[in-house]
């Protein structure tokens, strides 16, 4: 078994080249100078038919009877052949399929022109006999130029196809590598940005935390976090009220009597959408709610209002405990009293200023979220971007190893 070479990714074109000189730089050579010979022979066919385009242009503007008809002929026929080699584009850099794209090119267009000769060139006869001489002495060194360059393909270029196309991967390689380096710059960048922008959160997040732990702010906390308990127990209190509240608007919309007040219409609206809001509004003793029940326990007892046994048992009872036995008072008086106190509290100059305070800061820290979901969405595209590069360096090196033990028989490893 032959030892593998280990070659690192900067060590393996020079020793590729090294290794291989002898075989690909005449075969490259030769290449060059066949392109060479096929361009100036498409030059010299270009230059016979600018001379048939010319010379039939001279015997066109003579007028003659005689000749008129076949310098035409022959005219039209130059501007076919100058236009069709205009198409043709000989390669900058020769590689063996430019080269192949390029015989096949020329071939297609020699083809076709042989045709128009072969279909013109007896109709204009006898006229312009030195002149049509003259083009079909450069067309045939050009075919032979042509022939040289496709038989160089086919039997000498094509066996260093895979070496030419491991060269063509090593550069591809090399500019991966560059591509690589070049992302793991911009992911230290991106990661960098997102690492100051994540300090800027925690030092907006520290500010507005102690700004919230200050006396009357954190108060003020304490106390919406109260309101929202009470707001529960308002809810679970008046439960058994919903559906009847919800029927007793749906009858007064109706206009079936339901002998609710515009206030108390609202009132009860509110106390289907809100019921904290609607109880913590009312005046002492809760009047509209009271007027509201009474008004409920009417209609439910004159069956304008129908529901199931135990939903109507459940209201009556609620309906009783408020009207009867004041169930509502203790809650109604803590309710009263928190509020309260966050309304004096939420109206004093530190919380105000303190709420100004919070206000800036929490929009600053919006902006910095923001900031950091496009760091973390550019850290994101980078890194797909170095995962995507790094396999396509895994194929190219795969590649390249393959091709040198089939084209050499020697085991490379690159590094």
């Amino acid at each position: 078994m032959s030892e593998i070479s280990k070659l690192s990714s900067s060590e393996v074109k020079g020793w590729l080249e090294r290794e291989t000189s002898s075989i690909f730089v005449p075969v490259h050579t030769k290449a060059e100078k066949l392109l060479d010979e096929m361009r100036e022979a498409l030059e010299n066919l270009a230059d016979a038919s600018e001379m048939l385009l010319e010379n039939s242009g001279k015997e066109i503007g003579k007028r003659n009877m005689k000749t008129y008809g076949r310098a035409r002929a022959l005219n039209k026929l130059a501007r076919l052949f100058l236009d069709r080699l205009r198409q043709i584009k000989a390669p900058e850099q020769v590689s063996y399929d430019s080269l192949r794209e390029f015989a096949q090119e020329t071939q297609k267009a020699f083809s076709v022109t042989e045709v128009d000769i072969r279909n013109w060139f007896p109709r204009i006869s006898p006229f312009f006999i030195f002149d049509r001489r003259k083009f079909l002495t450069v067309f045939e060194n050009a075919k032979d130029s042509l022939k040289e360059l496709a038989n160089f393909l086919g039997k000498e270029y094509v066996k260093t196809k895979t070496l030419e196309e491991t060269f063509q991967l090593l550069d591809k390689f090399q500019t991966l590598e560059k591509q690589l380096e070049d992302l793991k710059e911009q992911k230290i960048k991106a990661e960098n940005e997102k690492a100051l922008i994540e300090e800027e959160i925690a030092e907006a997040q520290q500010k507005i935390d102690a700004l919230k732990s200050k006396g009357d702010i954190s108060q003020l906390d304490q106390l919406s976090t109260k309101i929202e308990a009470l707001s529960s127990e308002v809810k679970h209190a008046l439960q058994s009220l919903h559906k009847p509240f919800v029927k007793l608007q749906a009858l007064s919309l109706h206009g079936v009597g339901s002998g609710l007040t515009p206030d108390e219409l609202k009132k009860l609206g509110q106390y289907i959408e809100s019921p904290f809001e609607a109880f913590t509004t009312e005046e002492a003793d809760y009047p509209l709610l009271r007027q509201l029940l009474q008004k409920l326990n009417r209609a439910m007892s004159e069956g304008k209002i129908s529901l199931k046994p135990d939903k109507k048992r459940k209201a009556e009872q609620t309906i009783d405990g408020i009207l009867n036995k004041n169930s509502l008072s203790s809650l109604y008086q803590r309710c009263a009293n928190v509020t309260l106190q966050r309304k004096t509290l939420s109206k004093s100059a530190e919380v105000e200023a303190t709420k100004r305070v919070l206000s800036k800061l929490q929009e600053q820290l919006e902006d910095l979220e923001r900031k950091r979901e496009i760091a973390e969405s550019e850290e994101n595209v980078v890194c797909r971007a170095i995962s995507e590069t790094l396999e396509k360096i895994r194929n190219c090196k795969t590649s390249i190893e393959k091709n040198v033990f089939d084209f050499m028989g020697k085991e490379i490893r690159i590094e």
